[in-house]
């Protein structure tokens, strides 16, 4: 650069610059970071030796207006050379490598005020290269966590009324280091006058300034924070032998009005709890809730807390708003499956080794099973209510063809191959199928178990003796397939091991669903032309109208087409998701009027005839349907026990 400037220049200018250039380029020598060694120096692996020192992490959390995280951290650092960071990239309760990178911004690291470069490894991009230089005992470090503005962007996570702390957003870390070897201890300053809950342990406070107590990396990860400017924290264990908390924040203070009822409902949720597993795995529990149509949708477990986002009327809205009821049951029955018992190929050094996900059929799968049973003993689902949501369930899968092609233990690869994007035939390519299948594999599961033992044992009594064991330990215990196998043998012989994969494993024509459960339990799946009251109230909130069981299709607002079931009726009449029903029979298009119009063409001689748009093209597509209208529901089976009633009634012991 230098030469060709000089090449460039007037002859004055150039003898100028001659003259001065070698104090320049002392002065340049003296703060250019050491260069990187080419080629770059391979990532560390991960030893189970302490980091040594402690890390701090500091966060503004105040810029509301634009959404910014500003953060600045301090590594210590013992001798120079090579180091490499990591952003971290498998995050646990996403199951894939989805550490949201493009968000992160601004890095600027720096020892002894001497700038150190940055190289990011081309083939791991969330690792970063740098050199310690010579005397530096930190690197500090600056940068922001840029929060989605829009929805499109991503989750948002700051809003004016509230914001969501996810540390593992808002930092690098050593490579070559177990994370629970590693420790931090955070900072947030946060807006004026705001509260806050998380599982973490408070030290000190300055103002708006909050310190909390050193963790591993791994726990601080562990522990979100959810805080806002309409705070409300429900004590829902009083006098237990830990405490247990609601910390809820919400876009308006009116939605923090639970009442009496609601709270009691809440606590039994806790008390169901105790009383499903006996032991306790955390010292203090924090449900995070965020009422709110703002900040982003999320479900995600930890083990001392979990992050919740419901609608805003939740509490106010009580009776028809069913959507999230089972949220909070589910998300906290994972401090048990999947935090404390966790799946041997997820117990990993660090949130840069990948993750295998052969067991998400336990740890969200078992989860969904008891998250809808607890949300029912303890009054988040009336027992009505639960028996109507397994219904749709149960159809769901009884009807989910790409069992076809597809094994549901494939789907447990989901999270890496798709990262939770949407899909457009469902019911073909499949998704998650792990957590609402597993769901059946486990009524499955329970109700053998009762019948096996004439009702004196059930699932409850593996659970209790898989999850509810060292009481107070907070050390992750990894399991494989073959603990399972073990654990439901030791609460009654059975070839349990082909029982699992024979479900798991089944794909090709003759494949079915899981439905067997249902059966022993003392129900079949039927259908009637009226939806279930759960059904209805649940798809008049989330604006959607089911056609799946007989068009062959699901619509939501504005008539668009949301789903078509795959070689239904509608895929055979070359509809698909986004496509915009205009008219049904010559009229403008509603779903009264389709529902109208399929329980008109009961008569034989009547078709349904409707306008489909699809961009800017229209077309006409007639249905020569006659069966009329078909919703989900659950039907007693005859002089057979009633099993399923026996596991959706509450616990007294």
């Amino acid at each position: 650069m230098i030469r060709s400037c000089l090449r460039a220049a007037p002859l004055g200018l150039a003898l100028l610059l001659a003259s001065t250039a070698p104090a320049a380029l002392a002065q340049q020598a003296s703060t250019t970071p050491p260069a990187l060694p080419a080629p770059l120096p391979a990532i560390p692996e991960a030893r189970d030796v302490a980091y040594p020192g402690v890390i701090t992490l500091d966060v503004d959390a105040t810029n509301l207006a634009q959404h910014i995280f500003a953060v600045k951290e301090t590594i210590p650092v013992t001798q120079a050379g090579p180091m490499t960071l990591f952003f971290p990239e498998w995050l646990p309760g996403n199951h894939g490598p989805v550490g949201p990178i493009a968000q992160l911004a601004g890095i600027e690291i720096t020892a002894n005020g001497q700038r150190v470069q940055w190289v990011r490894d081309t083939l791991h991009p969330f690792a970063y290269h740098v050199v310690v230089p010579a005397g530096a005992t930190a690197l500090n470090i600056t940068l922001q966590h840029l929060s989605p503005t829009t929805g499109n962007q991503g989750r948002i996570t700051m809003t004016p009324e509230m914001l969501n702390i996810q540390w593992e957003k808002m930092l690098l870390y050593p490579a070559g280091h177990w994370s629970r070897n590693i420790t931090v201890q955070p900072t947030v300053k946060f807006p004026a006058g705001w509260q806050f809950g998380t599982a973490l342990e408070p030290e000190t406070k300055a103002g708006d300034v909050q310190t909390f107590k050193p963790v591993n990396l791994e726990v601080l990860i562990d522990s979100p924070v959810f805080a806002g400017v309409h705070y409300r924290q429900i004590d829902l264990d009083p006098g237990g032998r830990s405490p247990v908390r609601a910390n809820i924040v919400a876009d308006k203070a009116d939605s923090l009005n639970a009442t009496d009822e609601q709270i009691q409902i809440l606590r039994n949720l806790v008390a169901q709890m105790d009383r499903l597993y006996g032991a306790r795995h955390f010292d203090h529990y924090d449900f995070l809730i965020a009422m709110t149509d703002k900040l982003g949708g999320i479900g995600l477990e930890h083990h001392r807390s979990s992050e919740n986002s419901v609608d805003p009327a939740f509490f106010t809205g009580w009776d028809t708003h069913l959507s999230d009821r089972d949220l909070l049951s589910h998300e906290m029955n994972h401090s048990w499956d999947g935090k404390w018992r966790r799946p041997a190929d997820q117990y990993v050094p660090n949130f840069n080794s990948p993750l295998q996900n052969s067991l998400l059929w336990v740890y969200e799968g078992q989860t969904q099973y008891y998250g809808q049973v607890i949300a029912a003993r303890s009054g988040l689902l009336s027992k009505q209510q639960a028996m109507d949501a397994l219904a749709m369930t149960a159809a769901t899968f009884d009807t989910r063809v790409g069992r076809e092609w597809r094994a549901m233990q494939d789907t447990t690869n989901d999270p890496i191959i798709s990262q939770r994007q949407p899909k457009g035939w469902l019911s073909w390519q499949r998704d998650e199928d792990y957590y609402s299948e597993g769901q059946l594999i486990w009524l499955d599961v329970d109700t053998t178990i009762r019948e096996k033992t004439g009702g004196r044992k059930s699932l409850d009594d593996f659970a209790r003796a898989f999850y509810g064991v060292q009481d107070g330990s907070y050390t992750p215990a990894p399991y494989t397939f073959e603990d399972v196998v073990a654990a439901l043998n030791g609460v009654v012989a059975n070839d349990w091991a082909t029982f699992l994969r024979t479900r798991l494993d089944a794909d090709g024509p003759e494949a079915r669903a899981p439905l067997d459960g249902l059966a022993r339990g003392g129900w079949r799946l039927a259908y009637s032309d009226k939806p279930t009251d759960y059904m209805k109230t649940l798809y008049s909130e989330l604006k959607r109208n089911d056609f799946t069981y007989s068009l062959g299709f699901q619509t939501g607002e504005g008539n668009k087409i949301r789903s078509v079931q795959w070689n239904g009726l509608a895929f055979k009449s070359g509809l698909a998701a986004g496509m915009e029903i205009v008219a049904v029979n010559g009229q403008a298009a509603s779903a009264e009027r389709l529902t109208e119009a399929v329980t008109a063409a009961k008569d034989p001689s009547t078709p349904i005839t409707l306008i489909v748009k699809d961009d800017e093209q229209y077309r006409t597509v007639v249905f020569d349907y006659h069966d009329g209208l078909r919703y989900p529901r659950l039907e007693r089976i005859p002089d057979t026990p009633d099993r399923l009633g026996d596991i959706l009634t509450p616990r007294r012991r």
